[in-house]
């Protein structure tokens, strides 16, 4: 069997123990799985979506929040629409996005330099409002017991290398000097790009990575320069499981920071691959997220392919395996999400059947309060809990006969299914020489003894499955009949 290896589009297809394409699937150990499609959770906004946040409260009910670029919203869990819950119109750059924190039953948004934070409180509040006195901040996160901004603008005035922090235990109260509320500017890597809380904070930059651990009085916090020379390029790229586990973008690829060092992920697998994919007139609707359950970690962007300017395709990592893939589908942005508590009221507002949904109700999704991967799409908030998209794998290129032409006469996929089977083509693409284009066959289907008759001729091919509809659940690799032809 030649294996659906990882996908390695940077490296040559002829040698390779990769694969040349991976699409509209998830990279597993052996294989793949297949990618959900998109399945609306909410009715639609004025506008995309820049960020969501779920919390649940101490009686198990969901509260999930959304923002777009002059609002502030909540999801109805009765009737699934997404209800204006803001202070006033708030203003957003083309590059900004929401970030959202929980501290204690609150929870604080901030939006970039033009707003400040907000603060809604779970089963008192009815609005975001604003929090006096606090900065206005493109980064948020939680660090022990304070709140932390970074990259702020306070007094008027923008202070792009500036981490602030509350009053301990008090997200409400900002001045500087009171109860170990204070900031600390970090002048010489750059702007800040990124933080990610926990037991101590990352602080990532254009050009370093620093650590921020709490002390006491009278430092608060000590800032210590994990890594110089080497930073966060990409402002909407970084996502995190934990602060041991932090994915970014740099101007030279993918990177995971394990906490002490920058681990490169995507070199000579995806990064080149990326970059020159990547539309740079659309850079500022990079949005990043992690998928939990399937363990994996996404960047949406606009490619170069994309008419509308939107973004068309997510480039996907499997932390768990180290491998890569890619899905095609239109979306604004991504997001993880809190599966909210819906009823079935709600339900036939999102959609007009229980088999258009696009989600089984037999999902472990309906059960409310479970991490999930979502997605703006159509300024509604949607989940890729849908039916799996048609897929696209293709196998290295590989020489049968050395130095001789051979024939293809058939291939046989190894694609696994769980209840109603896929529709499986098949097409060889061959070439005879290395400068040559290859030639691809038409698609031929599976014959009742399951395999696909097809013919192709040359010294060189490769073998691409296509796989739609159905519920398929793995996809390994296929076996090739071949018969040399000689060297003419």
């Amino acid at each position: 069997m030649i294996p659906f290896g990882e996908w390695l589009p940077d490296q040559s297809d002829l040698g390779s123990v990769g694969t040349t394409v991976a699409k509209n699937v998830i990279p597993a150990a052996r294989g793949y799985r297949p990618f959900l499609g998109l399945a609306n959770l909410s009715a639609a906004t004025d506008s995309h979506l820049r960020g969501f946040f779920g919390s649940i409260d101490s009686g198990g009910t969901v509260h999930l929040f959304a923002g777009n670029a002059t609002k502030l919203l909540k999801l109805n869990n009765s009737t699934a629409a997404l209800t204006d819950v803001k202070s006033g119109a708030y203003t957003l750059a083309s590059d900004d996005q929401w970030k959202f924190v929980q501290f204690g039953n609150s929870v604080y948004a901030a939006s970039g330099l033009s707003n400040l934070l907000q603060k809604y409180t779970i089963g008192s509040s009815s609005t975001f409002a604003d929090v006096s006195g606090s900065p206005k901040a493109k980064h948020l996160a939680v660090i022990r017991d304070f709140v932390v901004t970074a990259n702020n603008n306070t007094s008027s005035t923008n202070n792009p290398f500036r981490v602030q922090w509350s009053q301990i235990n008090d997200a409400d109260t900002w001045t500087t000097g009171t109860n170990q509320a204070d900031f600390q500017d970090i002048p010489d890597a750059g702007k800040i790009t990124g933080l990610v809380g926990g037991e101590y904070g990352t602080v990532l930059l254009e050009r370093g990575i620093v650590r921020m651990q709490y002390v006491g009085t009278p430092l608060i916090f000590t800032f210590d320069a994990v890594e110089t020379g080497h930073g966060c390029q990409y402002p909407n790229s970084v996502s995190a499981t934990s602060p041991q586990q932090i994915f970014y973008l740099a101007d030279d690829g993918f990177f995971m920071f394990n906490g002490q060092r920058s681990i490169p992920i995507g070199a000579e697998k995806v990064d080149t691959f990326f970059f020159d994919d990547l539309s740079p007139n659309h850079i500022n609707r990079l949005s990043c997220a992690i998928d939990p359950v399937n363990q994996v970690v996404l960047w949406s962007y606009v490619s170069r392919e994309s008419i509308s300017g939107e973004p068309d395709k997510i480039i996907m990592y499997n932390y768990a395996v180290n491998r890569w893939s890619l899905a095609e589908i239109g979306h604004e942005f991504i997001g993880t999400i809190v599966s909210p508590n819906f009823t079935l009221e709600a339900l036939d507002n999102i959609s007009s059947s229980l088999d258009a949904l696009g989600t089984s109700l037999d999902s472990r999704f309906f059960r409310g309060g479970q991490s999930a991967f979502a997605a703006s799409s159509s300024s509604k908030i949607a989940s890729f809990t849908g039916d799996a998209l048609a897929a696209t794998l293709e196998t290295a290129e590989f020489e049968p006969a050395k130095l001789k032409k051979s024939l293809v006469k058939s291939v046989t996929p190894y694609v696994t299914s769980k209840d109603v089977a896929p529709t499986l083509t098949v097409q060889v693409g061959s070439r005879s020489r290395q400068i040559d284009t290859v030639s691809f066959t038409a698609s031929a289907n599976l014959n009742t003894d399951n395999f696909v008759p097809v013919r192709s001729n040359g010294r060189y091919h490769r073998v691409r499955v296509n796989a739609s509809g159905g519920t398929w659940r793995y996809a390994l690799g296929v076996d090739v009949e071949t018969a040399s032809l000689g060297r003419r």
